[in-house]
């Protein structure tokens, strides 16, 4: 199972949703979902915020936390975990509908479908594209 890769138009995207498509696959192919949640985390730069925590099987935490710089933004607003395919390896991440839907899937189909929202704003003045960090989990005391 695989997905065609999307293109969108110059004024619709600066490169910003593949790249962050390609850094969440980085961080999640060849791996399996210990676990998805929606949690409130810790900005870089300071401050909370909603993010999509996805918890893998070599102890790693993927935070895709959302963004909004004026009219741009990226969202998650839905997730669906398909508990039935989590022993499988995850074998890539493709998105549909202009990136409104990102799939992240195995041998046997989807694992884990976001459902994102998203705007570039003001071609290209503002940010978006989710802010994607890999964080090691802590060691239980």
């Amino acid at each position: 199972m695989s997905y065609a890769i999307e293109v969108l138009s110059d004024y619709d995207d600066d490169g910003t949703m593949p790249e962050n498509v390609a850094t969440l696959s980085e961080a999640v192919v060849g791996h399996r979902i210990v676990s998805a949640t929606k949690e409130t985390v810790s900005r870089r730069w300071g401050g909370t915020e909603d993010a999509l925590v996805i918890t893998l099987d070599n102890g790693h935490r993927v935070e895709l936390i959302n963004t909004d710089d004026c009219c741009a933004y990226t969202e998650l607003q839905s997730f669906l975990l398909h508990p039935e395919r989590v022993d499988h390896i995850i074998t890539g991440v493709g998105t549909t509908n202009e990136y409104g839907t990102w799939h992240i899937y195995a041998d046997m189909g989807d694992v884990l479908e976001l459902s994102v929202g998203w705007s570039c704003g003001n071609p290209f003045y503002y940010g978006y594209g989710f802010d994607i960090s890999v964080k090691e989990l802590e060691s239980a005391a």
